[in-house]
């Protein structure tokens, strides 16, 4: 299988403020949020990072989308180095976070026509995806309302759709049901789903156990910055369900919960 992601080490450390120092209980003012954290995804595959809130999964998605750096260690998308080449990694991916604030004075119409030129599509690329993608997710009767007025479901949605205005290989979700309502999140995964089966690459952070039993052929566990198991799903489960086998690796590894 051709390996798409490569994480190698990757290490970083965030200064606190005055008030999160008194919160994590740091005597030196600083938080471990990636600790030599390495894994790999293939192409053709939806990868899991899974992990409790505060483990370091957005931080390692936000290093391989280019949006910040690492202090040290590398990851590879497609063969680039996030590090060396940031606008080739760009080019090849999708980055979804629940943190993509939209515009609210703008449309999902004209928002969509905007970061389409931004990844330099000819204008009939851009109607040909936005004809497609609207639909898939009815965001065609809203196309002119603007953000402010949709609903936070209606609002995934279109940032959903933008983020992959530009059909790329890979496609980097943060929390891709957070925050959804029930019928929202089924049409996200079944999307995630149709993604997979048409050769896309995808790699998703969750904290959501039965999110990653649906959807992920490979999980990596992380907790403290750290990886502390990789494999198939069906090798790091053990005949276990994900939350069993979670919360065993858990004890394991942390001594308890």
């Amino acid at each position: 299988m051709r390996e798409i992601i490569r994480a190698e080490n990757v290490c970083k450390t965030f200064k606190l403020s005055a008030k999160q120092k008194m919160i994590e209980k740091s005597p030196t003012g600083k938080k471990v949020a990636l600790d030599h954290l390495s894994f790999t995804a293939y192409e053709g595959e939806i990868y899991g990072l899974l992990g409790p809130n505060g483990a370091g999964k957005t931080t390692m998605l936000r290093i391989l989308s280019t949006l910040i750096r690492a202090d040290s260690g590398d990851v590879e998308v497609m063969g680039y180095s996030v590090a060396q080449q940031p606008e080739l990694v760009r080019k090849n991916i999708g980055f979804l976070t629940s943190e993509l604030k939209l515009e609210d004075f703008f449309t999902p119409d004209y928002l969509f026509d905007f970061f389409g030129k931004l990844h330099g599509l000819s204008k009939e690329k851009i109607a040909e995806q936005k004809q497609f993608l609207f639909k898939k997710f009815g965001i065609d009767s809203f196309a002119q309302v603007k953000v402010g007025d949709l609903s936070t479901g209606m609002k995934q949605k279109t940032s959903l759709v933008i983020s992959i205005v530009h059909d790329p290989s890979v496609i980097v979700f943060d929390e891709p049901t957070n925050g959804l309502d029930v019928l929202t999140a089924k049409v996200v995964t079944d999307f995630l789903k149709e993604l997979k089966e048409s050769g896309k690459s995808i790699i998703v952070s969750t904290h959501i156990f039965s999110l990653v039993e649906k959807l992920c052929d490979r999980v990596g566990i992380i907790l403290d910055g750290r990886m502390v198991r990789e494999g198939l799903l069906r090798e790091v489960c053990g005949g276990k369900t994900m939350e069993d086998a979670f919360f065993d690796i858990y004890q394991q590894t942390v001594g308890g919960v």
